[in-house]
């Protein structure tokens, strides 16, 4: 007979999802399927013109204005045409009213048929006019858009590493474009010097910080290694000693956080999957200290960067992953891999329930799920931020998603070597 928490047990293992397989992906919950939206003829053309693009409306703008000025220049000829004609037309006397009716009539007759044979002729001229407006005005557009691409595509190349040599540059008349590129090129000054005072600050204050906090670690060594100490003061130096190691751990992340949004100093040929098998190695006795289990499915994927820096980011991603696990029986997979042409590496591991709206947080600095700044000794919160800025200097990007059961599943991209 099967006890009920035989079965409670077994359910649970039933329902518990089986782990990653197969090639990195980009894991996640489905997209919601909401029902078709039915709208009105008129609710359809009023949303239109935000679905039309700048460089169409300014075609079809152009266009329409030609298109009327020619009607409006074709409804002018047709109506001086008839007067040129009636003024023109001789003046006679008749002698009796039907031979001056006859004329009347000839007139009207040549009137007329002037107007319809220009009108013809000018129907499809218009139709002509009208075509050619637009192709006109298509590349009138174009040109009239190319300082604003130019600003596009400057904006989509910068990136921190790149505010201190990318302007836009903008060469022309003093116009309302060429004001909004200068203003938009003092915005990047402003922010290039932002952003190099705010690394200069963290670096220089890193650096001042390390020296007390070395000296505090060698005199409480030394004050431990004397023998006549007391155990009370041994207690309260190991105590010390460890808060002295989490300061100096924190100063470490920020010295590596300031360095990672950086440019690239070092670019070299390497693959993924030794970055990962020598992060996995290293980490191994943290995981078993812990219990937690690392399983690994590595393939070769060769990319261009700095190893120091990718190893650092894979180890962070695995000490979270051991870290942040269940207190028994965890688990940990860590995949690389090769997927469209992109390098892939994937850590995902069992853990609490992570709400999906906290999981594009948890990249802030000094952000930590479900921790309190009293009990906090699992870190400092810079982990999945200096994750971000690697991936950034190397022109990649990170993503995290919650894992069906608990846990996250990590996911960093990086062009191929």
């Amino acid at each position: 007979m099967i006890s009920p928490h035989s079965a409670r047990e077994a359910t649970r293992v039933q329902k518990s999802p089986p782990p990653p397989s197969g090639p990195p992906a980009w894991d996640g919950p489905p997209p919601p399927q909401y029902p078709p939206v039915q709208r009105t003829t008129m609710e359809w053309m009023r949303a239109l013109p935000g679905k039309v693009s700048i460089r169409w409306r300014l075609t079809l703008t152009y266009g329409a204005l030609v298109f009327v000025a020619s009607a409006v220049l074709l409804f002018s000829v047709y109506s001086i045409v008839a007067q040129a004609i009636d003024r023109n037309w001789p003046a006679l006397s008749w002698p009796n009213a039907r031979d001056e009716l006859i004329w009347r009539q000839s007139r009207q007759d040549a009137v007329t048929a002037a107007q319809d044979a220009l009108l013809r002729s000018s129907v499809m001229a218009l139709v002509g006019v009208g075509i050619l407006s637009l192709i006109i005005g298509y590349f009138v557009a174009d040109r009239a858009l190319r300082p604003v691409a130019r600003m596009t595509a400057t904006a989509r190349r910068l990136s921190e590493s790149t505010l201190a040599h990318q302007r836009i540059a903008l060469e022309g008349p003093n116009d309302e474009l060429k004001e909004l590129a200068d203003t938009f090129d003092a915005m990047l000054t402003r922010l290039n010097v932002a952003f190099d005072t705010q690394r200069r600050f963290v670096a220089n204050a890193s650096h001042e910080l390390r020296t007390p906090l070395t000296i505090n670690r060698t005199v409480l060594e030394i004050a431990l290694s004397d023998p006549e100490a007391s155990e009370d003061l041994k207690a309260l130096g190991r105590t010390l000693l460890e808060v002295n190691a989490r300061n100096e751990k924190l100063i470490e992340g920020l010295l590596l956080l300031a360095r990672s949004e950086r440019e690239l100093a070092v670019r070299k040929p390497l693959d993924v999957r030794d970055v990962a098998q020598t992060a996995v190695e290293q980490l191994a006795p943290f995981a078993a200290e812990h219990g937690v289990t690392v399983s690994t499915e590595l393939v070769s994927a060769p990319t261009v960067g700095d190893p120091v820096l990718l190893e650092r980011c894979v180890s962070n991603l695995v000490e979270n992953a051991v870290k942040y696990n269940i207190p028994e029986n965890g688990k940990v997979w860590v995949r690389t891999g090769m997927v469209d042409d992109t390098v892939v590496v994937q850590v995902a591991n069992t853990g609490q329930h992570v709400p999906a709206y906290e999981v594009n947080s948890l990249f802030e600095p000094f952000r930590r799920l479900h921790a309190d700044r009293v009990d906090s000794a699992k870190g400092a919160g810079l982990g999945l931020s200096i994750v971000r800025a690697v991936m950034q200097a190397h022109g990649g990007n990170v993503a995290a998603v919650p894992r069906d059961g608990g846990g996250l599943v990590v996911t960093i991209r990086l062009p191929k070597g």
